[in-house]
C-alpha cells in the first residue's frame, strides 16, 4: 500500500469483518512531538488471545480464499520503519484496537492519502453501521461522527444515498483541510 488512508481502509475492513456496529478511526498529528498516530478501534467480536498473538504474521488470516494477511503485518511494518511503534489490545467479545504511531518526518512515512474519500466509502459501503473519525493535528480537532449525521437527517435517510454522500464528502473534506490544507 502506497498510502496511510488505504491501510486505514483495509483495517476498518477487518472491523467490518469482525461484526463491529461502530469504527473509531483517530489520526493525530503532532509537529512538536514529530508523530503521526493512527488508531482503528471497533466493538466487534475481538481475537481470542491465541489468535492475537499471531495476527502480526503474514501467513495468519481467517480468510478462506488465500493463506496470508497482510494488512496488519505491514501496517505495524510501516510504522516501524519510522521509528515509530505499534500496539494491538484485544478481548473476545469485545472488540480490537490497532494503534501504530509513525515518526511524522521520516523519509520512509507514506503520505497520508484521501482521509476524507476513504471514510466515505466506509459509510457508504457500509451503511448499517457507525463510523466516527477523530482528526487532531496539534490541538485542533475536527470530529465526524455517522451518529450525528444520522439525527440530522432523520432515521428515514440513508447513509448510502448519492446526495448524502456529496454532503458527507464536502463535510470531510472541509474539516480535515481547515486542520492545516489537508493532510
Amino acid at each position: 500500500m502506497r498510502e496511510l488512508s488505504l491501510h486505514i481502509m483495509d483495517l476498518a475492513q477487518n472491523c467490518v469483518k469482525a461484526g463491529a456496529s461502530l469504527i473509531w478511526i483517530e489520526v493525530e498529528e503532532d509537529k512538536a512531538k514529530n508523530t503521526l498516530r493512527i488508531a482503528i478501534k471497533d466493538d466487534g467480536c475481538g481475537m481470542d488471545e491465541e489468535f492475537a498473538k499471531r495476527v502480526e504474521s503474514p501467513f495468519t488470516t481467517t480468510r478462506t480464499t488465500r493463506k496470508v494477511g497482510l494488512g496488519i503485518p505491514m501496517f505495524k511494518e510501516n510504522a516501524l520503519l519510522t521509528g515509530g511503534s505499534f500496539r494491538l489490545d484485544t478481548r473476545k467479545g469485545e472488540g480490537t484496537t490497532i494503534e501504530a504511531v509513525f515518526v511524522l518526518d521520516s523519509i520512509d512515512r507514506m503520505p497520508m492519502g484521501d482521509l476524507a474519500g476513504t471514510v466515505l466509502l466506509l459509510v457508504q459501503a457500509n451503511p448499517a453501521m457507525d463510523v466516527r473519525l477523530d482528526v487532531t493535528v496539534d490541538g485542533n480537532s475536527y470530529t465526524f461522527d455517522t451518529r450525528e449525521v444520522r439525527q440530522v437527517l432523520g432515521p428515514d435517510v440513508p447513509l448510502d444515498l448519492p446526495e448524502v454522500g456529496a454532503w458527507m464528502q464536502e463535510n470531510l473534506t472541509e474539516g480535515i483541510e481547515s486542520l492545516h490544507g489537508g493532510m
